[in-house]
């Protein structure tokens, strides 16, 4: 059997053969697996669990998602930053189960982090600060209790800022601090890490405490392509390109 990891589809209405390429390797790829694992930011903007659960966009892949987990894939799904408002609703609807983030994973002898990635770029004070807020549940509390047209426009104001911002910074800003990756790995006594968010699908090889360790970064799906990283029994993480 197989675990598959995933994340940064980034579905929304105006990328239909996206969403295509993830319903098809739900119904073929994953129905294979005993786990799948998503890592945020499977989707493009999440305003609610009460406006999206019914959205004719969203109900299929609620549907299909729904339908892995009958079959018997177990689905576990982490926030990612564009998807943090999703809730136990959601979960509910499609058989998911809720991860912490980060996440330690336990498998063939060998302890994982799982993370979404965004809170190891910590040179970006301004994203961080912004994280620390929107992971608020205060915050997040007052943000879901808006009236729906309020909170549409706010993802949309949100968007056109984190687009502006992003434009005027280095890209070296928006990728992961190194000294963060190695204290994070050091606090969950692990020599294996797996995220996505920042793009750029990759194995680093690192070395902590004088002991070899890897990063696995996961890259974003495009309109015909996609990217998982796939764990079979006994053997080690494999990051993959795959067409669709």
């Amino acid at each position: 059997m197989t675990t598959l990891l995933i994340s940064d589809l980034h579905l929304h209405p105006g990328a239909p053969e996206i969403a295509s390429g993830f319903l098809d390797y739900l119904e073929h790829t994953a129905r294979e697996a005993r786990a799948l694992y998503i890592l945020g930011d499977l989707f493009e903007a999440w305003i609610g669990d009460d406006y999206h659960l019914d959205g004719d966009f969203e109900a299929p892949i609620l549907e299909a998602l729904s339908r892995l987990s009958d079959a018997g894939t177990q689905v576990y799904f982490m926030h990612g930053n564009r998807d943090f408002l999703i809730g136990e609703d959601f979960a509910k609807a499609c058989g998911a189960t809720l991860l912490s983030d980060p996440h330690l994973l336990e498998l063939n002898g060998e302890r994982i982090l799982l993370m979404h990635g965004d809170s190891l770029c910590t040179r970006d004070e301004e994203y961080m600060e912004f994280r620390a807020m929107t992971r608020d549940p205060q915050w997040q509390g007052q943000i879901l209790a808006l009236p729906v047209q309020e909170r549409l426009e706010l993802a949309r104001n949100l968007r056109t800022q984190s687009g502006e911002a992003n434009s005027n910074k280095a890209q070296d800003i928006m990728d992961v601090t190194p000294a963060e990756v190695v204290k994070v790995m050091q606090e969950h006594q692990v020599r294996t890490l797996i995220h996505g968010h920042t793009h750029r699908p990759d194995v680093h090889e690192l070395d902590i405490k004088d002991e070899p360790a890897r990063r696995f970064v996961l890259g974003d799906w495009k309109k015909d392509q996609g990217w998982d990283i796939r764990i079979e029994d006994g053997g080690k993480p494999t990051l993959r390109r795959f067409g669709y």
